[in-house]
């Protein structure tokens, strides 16, 4: 079982990929190898895939801006750090105008919603463009990493069911 963790735990933690992938792999993998899936074997699979989604948090949040605001008057990575940041500022202009008070619940709804380009990696680089507030960010974001993989082991457990596996 260790082995699953560890490895959801790294998959985890990959930009696009992240607790969305993590919890399919992980019960898959615990099918594959015929371990028990237990509430508490479950519930250790959810907390490891969401640690492993959440490490990387404060780094995006803390040094993207400031690697892209740096990089910008860079030769080679010029160009793609000042589209980043002009997008990321009219982008988040539109949103904050849009969104107004609710612009954390649409962060959450962003994050929470397992889709392509969506997770906790692209929330909080929005955020971090943003200039959000820090607290209310991390609420933000891992309520929805909550509720992405509350969503995810749903239908992964469904699946491993369909196939058989639990």
């Amino acid at each position: 079982m260790s082995k699953a963790l560890l490895i959801s735990f790294l998959v985890s933690m990959v930009p696009l990929i992240e607790l969305r992938g993590a919890i399919p792999i992980g019960v898959g993998i615990f099918a594959a190898q015929n371990i028990e899936m237990t509430p508490f074997s479950l519930v250790l699979l959810f907390v490891t895939c969401m640690v492993g989604n959440m490490l990387p948090v404060p780094i995006i949040f803390l040094f993207a801006r400031k690697f892209l605001e740096w990089g910008q008057n860079q030769k080679l990575i010029g160009g793609i750090c000042r589209f980043f940041l002009q997008k990321g500022h009219r982008g988040g202009a539109k949103l904050q105008e849009k969104a107004g008070r609710g612009l954390y619940f649409a962060l959450f709804l962003f994050v929470g919603i397992p889709l392509p380009g969506t997770g906790a990696w692209t929330g909080t680089l929005a955020a971090s463009l943003l200039d959000m507030n820090w607290k209310k960010t991390c609420i933000a974001v891992i309520s929805g990493v909550l509720l992405a993989g509350i969503i995810m082991m749903s239908l992964s457990l469904i699946g491993a069911g369909v196939a058989g596996g639990v």
